[in-house]
Parts: C-alpha cells; structure tokens; sequence
C-alpha cells in the first residue's frame, strides 16, 4: 500500500480528530506527489501531470495541509462573507471533511479598506475570501506550483517558492559586476490598469546608469 493511499481515509470530526494526523507523512506525500508532477512537466508527459494533479488535489494530505496552511497564517482570525473562521481542532477537522470539488462554487468576497503606509489618509481596498475558499485555492495550488516552478522564468522572484530579495540582489550582482557588464538598468512601476498604455506608463519609468561601487560617480 503506498503512502498516498494510507492517507485518503475518512477524518472523523470529535475532539481530537485534529492532533492525530501525522503531519510528517502529510507533507512528505504532498512532496512525493509534487516531485513527480514535477518530472512529468520535464517529460512532457501532460497527462500523467493532469492525473497527478487530480491525485494531490483529492487526497487526504493535500486537503490537510491545505486546510493547515490558512489556518496558520497572519489571516487565520480574520472572516470572509459568512463570518466563520477555523479557530478549533473541531472545526479544522470538518473543513478538512468538507473540501470537496463537487458542487463547490467561491463565495462573494469581503470588502475592506486599511489605511496605506505612505502617512496620507488614503485607503487601499483589500478583497477577503472565506477560509473554505483560501483552503481550496491553497489546495490547488499545491498541484499548480509544481508546474509554475518548472515552466517559470528562472530569474523571476516575485512571490515564487523558496525565494526572496536576497536572491535577486545576488543574480544582480552576478549580472552587473562583470567586466563587461550592461551599463544602464531600466525600472519600470506600472501603477495604474486600464487605461490607455501610453497614459499608464507616462512618468514611472525611470532610466538610470549602473555604476559599480569600487568605481565610484564620475
């Protein structure tokens, strides 16, 4: 019997249900699953990807680490359009019985406005799910970002897995401390969609030259 099939059984939602699964074989399937959707992608093999991807979506540790993942982050106390939030080993076991596809459809989002940052009294809109729906879209990214690192620009760091700012400043670095290395970088911020391309992108570029620090201004 494999390690997938051991954990697709039934959770049971008493008391305790919650503190009984055995994460270490939860995350090593979801790893086991991922590495050879992983190898498909490398293949070429869609649609052994697309039954893999089938497989980590219904099983039992996908839907558990899911369920896991909102439930232990930043928004863990904060409530979509019904007001509910998984705040109990009781209620984290009947979500994780109640992630199912068939006959799910995404709820409204819950509007709210949180100041910005930049001192002004400006308000920027945030859009908040319930936590069925973070634990579904959690879900299927599980079976999605297998194939978005494969297939992924290998020097993009914007919001990808196991990367950060420090990885950018070293590819960076590794680009423009050559000897014969680009002399200008062009930055881009495109703060505003929707309108005409021309009037979004007018005023936020900015060129500017690349000068190493040993060299100093001229």
């Amino acid at each position: 019997m494999t390690a997938v099939a051991t954990l697709t059984g039934a959770l049971s939602t008493g008391p305790g249900a919650w503190h009984t699964i055995d994460w270490y074989a939860v995350h090593r399937t979801v790893r086991r699953l991922q590495a050879r959707i992983v190898k498909a992608v490398q293949a070429g093999r869609w649609g052994k990807v697309r039954a893999l991807q089938h497989l980590l979506t219904h099983s039992f540790s996908g839907k558990a680490l899911a369920v896991q993942r909102v439930t232990n982050n930043d928004g863990r106390k904060t409530p979509g359009v019904d007001g509910r939030v998984w705040d109990t080993p009781e209620k984290k076991a009947r979500a994780l019985r109640e992630l199912r596809q068939r006959g799910y459809r995404a709820r409204p989002l819950r509007r709210v406005y949180m100041p910005k940052s930049d001192g002004t009294h400006r308000q920027r809109p945030l859009s908040i799910p319930t936590m069925h729906d973070r634990a579904m879209q959690a879900l299927y990214l599980l079976a999605l970002d297998p194939i978005a690192e494969t297939l992924g620009d290998p020097n993009s760091y914007g919001f990808r897995t196991q990367r950060s700012t420090a990885d950018a400043i070293e590819q960076c670095f590794n680009v423009l401390a050559r000897q014969h290395a680009p002399q200008w970088i062009l930055e881009g911020d495109i703060r505003v969609f929707g309108r005409s391309t021309a009037s979004a992108m007018t005023g936020y570029w900015r060129i500017s030259r690349w000068r190493p620090p040993c060299c100093g201004s001229d």
